[in-house]
């Protein structure tokens, strides 16, 4: 038998603590160094303070510069907006919004109430509908309903009628209700209104939904008509005519009159627009001489209606701010 050596046995290698061991008690005092420098930073250096908005809404805009100024925040007012919920002065909007969480000094954005707002309700009579939604529109007010009315005096789809009324203050957002007319007929056939006195021609007319146009008072001296005998008409009755053809009466003056042709006339004047009210003078001449008809502040917008009875040939002058704009003959 042959006999052999025995293999030796790997042996596990050792740690040479005379060549590590001072690189691995360098790292671990490191290690303790760096923790405790943090831990005593975060001793004397207290983390970032933050701080919780407060509830503005509701409150009046010196009560919310105060309440912020106390949680150490201040304010900025955004916008003033006219509100019906919220009286003037008071807080109805904030940014950042009630509970968060924001740094000192943040600035909190506020939306500050005018108050409710109020508006002059415009003249929309004889304005087209579209008009009307347009104008209505601007004014921040609500077209809310529209019905059909009879009226052979307004062209189809002409505003009639209106609430509320022309010229009351109202609220922005207030509905409004028009009234639209359906419009004249094409054409009509001109009824007889000669031979009677004048109320009851007038009255004639509107039940057969003529247009009146001038009304002519003429002396007939002695032999003459009653007074207020209607004598003439144009276009003649029985005529058929255009439904917006206005027709024209000569009217007895009575028979103890003479000279000078008398006419009524119907004025209608519309204010135009500007942005404060205008002061408006209208001023009638005549054979009689020189009289104001009117002469007031009035609203843009507003129409202004009159009859007016001239004697012989005359004007009317339509003064706007003490200037001539308009000079009429009648």
């Amino acid at each position: 038998m042959s006999s052999q050596a025995p293999r030796p046995r790997p042996t596990l290698g050792r740690i040479d603590w005379a060549t590590w061991g001072f690189p691995l008690a360098l790292a671990f005092a490191t290690g303790v160094f760096v923790w405790f420098g943090k831990t005593l930073f975060g001793f004397a250096v207290p983390s970032e303070t933050i701080v919780i908005v407060p509830q503005l809404v509701g409150l009046a805009l010196p009560d919310a510069e105060g309440q912020a100024s106390r949680s150490g925040l201040r304010i900025t007012v955004a916008a003033n907006e006219a509100s019906d919920t919220y009286p003037t002065g008071v807080v109805m909007g904030q940014q950042p919004e009630h509970g968060k969480s924001v740094r000192p000094g943040r600035a909190v954005a506020v939306l500050v109430s005018s108050g409710v707002k109020l508006v002059s309700m415009p003249d929309l009579r004889y304005d087209s509908l579209r008009q009307a939604r347009l104008e209505l529109g601007t004014l921040q007010l609500q077209l809310s309903k529209t019905y059909r009315v009879e009226n052979s005096q307004a062209p189809t789809d002409a505003v009639v009628e209106q609430n509320p009324p022309p010229l009351t203050s109202v609220r922005a957002g207030t509905p409004v209700t028009l009234g639209i007319s359906k419009g004249p007929p094409p054409f009509i056939k001109v009824p007889e209104l000669t031979g009677v006195d004048l109320p009851k021609a007038l009255q004639r007319a509107r039940d057969t939904h003529v247009q009146l146009g001038q009304i002519v008072w003429t002396p007939f001296g002695h032999a003459g008509p009653p007074r207020g005998r209607v004598v003439r008409q144009s276009p003649a009755a029985g005529l058929q005519v255009d439904s917006s053809q206005y027709v024209s009466l000569q009217v007895s003056a009575g028979p103890g009159e003479t000279g000078y042709t008398v006419r009524q006339v119907h004025a209608t004047v519309t204010v135009p627009q500007r942005d404060s009210e205008v002061e408006v003078k209208m001023v009638a001449h005549d054979a009689t001489g020189t009289w104001t008809t009117y002469d007031s502040y009035a609203r843009a917008g507003q129409k202004l209606d009159f009859t007016l009875t001239f004697v012989g040939n005359g004007t009317l002058d339509t003064y706007l701010n003490k200037d001539l704009v308009d000079e009429a003959k009648v």
